[in-house]
C-alpha cells in the first residue's frame, strides 16, 4: 500500500532536500523571497504590505479547510497570506504585527496525513520538521491566536471571535452548518484542478459569486477532466494512516515523539484546550 511504499521512497537526495527545505524556512531573509519567486499566485500568498491576516501553520493541520471556510464567512474578499507552511511566514507577521492565526495539530495526526500525501519524506524527518517548525515560533507565541484542528474544523466561529478580539479586527465568524461546510468540502474537494479562481478565491482576490461561478462550471466538466485526488479524507488515506501509526511506535523514535510531542503542548495551552488527562 501507499504508507508502505512511502518510506521506501525516501531516497539519501529527497531527504536531504527536506531537511535543507526545513532549515531554510526558519529564516525570513532566506526563504520568503524564494516563496515569491516560487509562488508568484493567486495561491500560495507570501506575507506583503497588503496581507489583512495570516493563515498558516504545519503542513496537513487544517489549512485549507480555515482559508476556505474564513473566506467564506466574509463579506469581501479578505487579502490572505497561507499555505507556505513556513515558520518564516509567521515570523514576519509577529514582526509586524499582522493579525495572524497559528493552526496546530497533534502530531501524529499531522505528520501520518502529511507521509501520505508527501511520500518521499522519512517519518524522522518529519517529525523533527514538526519540532522545529513549532520551537522556532514559542518566542513570538504571545503574537498569534492558535486555532487547534478540531476548533477550527468544528467551531471555527469562536476561533475567529478570538481573532476579533485579539486584534481588533472585525472578521465574519465563519458557521460551522451543514451548508456551509457542505461549501467549504466542494472547495477543498475541488482544488485539485488548479483552478486561477478558487485559488484567488483563497487568497482575496475572487468574490463569492465569482467562485461560485466557476463551482458551477467545474462541475459541467467531464469527469476525467476534474482532478483525480481530492484533498479531503478517504477510506484508502484511513487505512494507509492506521499503517503509519504502527510504524509511528517504534521505540527508536520515542525521543523525537517527544519532542513534537512538547512543542504541541505549549501552543495546545495558547489555544485554550484543557491539560490532557493523564493515563
Amino acid at each position: 500500500m501507499r504508507a508502505v511504499a512511502a518510506r521506501s521512497l525516501s531516497s539519501p537526495a529527497h531527504r536531504a532536500r527536506h531537511r535543507l527545505r526545513t532549515l531554510a524556512c526558519e529564516h525570513p531573509a532566506v526563504y520568503l523571497p524564494l516563496a515569491r519567486h516560487k509562488y508568484p499566485g493567486p495561491s500560495p500568498e507570501v506575507i506583503s504590505s497588503q496581507t489583512e491576516l495570516v493563515i498558516d501553520g504545519y503542513t496537513r493541520s487544517a489549512t485549507t479547510f480555515a482559508v476556505y471556510a474564513f473566506q467564506l464567512g466574509q463579506d469581501r474578499p479578505v487579502r490572505l497570506a497561507h499555505h507556505l507552511h513556513a515558520p518564516a511566514q509567521l515570523i514576519v507577521a509577529a514582526r509586524r504585527e499582522v493579525p495572524t492565526l497559528l493552526l496546530i495539530r497533534e502530531p501524529q495526526g499531522a505528520i501520518c496525513s502529511q507521509l501520505i500525501q508527501e511520500p518521499r519524506v522519512a517519518l524522522p524527518d518529519a517529525l523533527i520538521a514538526y519540532a522545529r517548525f513549532y520551537r522556532c515560533l514559542i518566542p513570538h507565541a504571545a503574537s498569534f491566536v492558535v486555532g487547534e484542528f478540531g476548533q477550527v474544523t468544528q467551531d471555527y466561529g469562536t476561533v475567529i471571535q478570538r481573532i476579533n478580539e485579539r486584534f481588533g479586527t472585525s472578521f465574519g465568524e465563519f458557521s460551522n452548518s451543514d451548508a456551509s461546510v457542505r461549501e467549504c468540502l466542494e472547495l477543498i474537494k475541488h482544488r485539485g484542478t488548479l483552478s486561477p479562481v478558487l485559488l484567488g478565491f483563497e487568497s482575496g482576490l475572487v468574490s463569492h459569486d465569482q467562485m461560485r461561478r466557476e463551482l458551477q462550471a467545474i462541475a459541467r466538466l467531464p469527469t476525467s477532466s476534474r482532478a483525480k485526488e481530492a484533498w479531503i479524507p478517504s477510506e484508502h488515506r484511513n487505512r494507509s494512516k492506521a499503517l503509519l501509526r504502527r510504524q509511528w511506535q517504534q521505540p527508536e523514535l520515542a525521543r523525537l515523539r517527544d519532542r513534537a510531542e512538547a512543542v504541541y503542548q505549549v501552543f495546545r495551552s495558547a489555544a485554550g484546550l484543557p491539560e490532557p488527562a493523564i493515563r
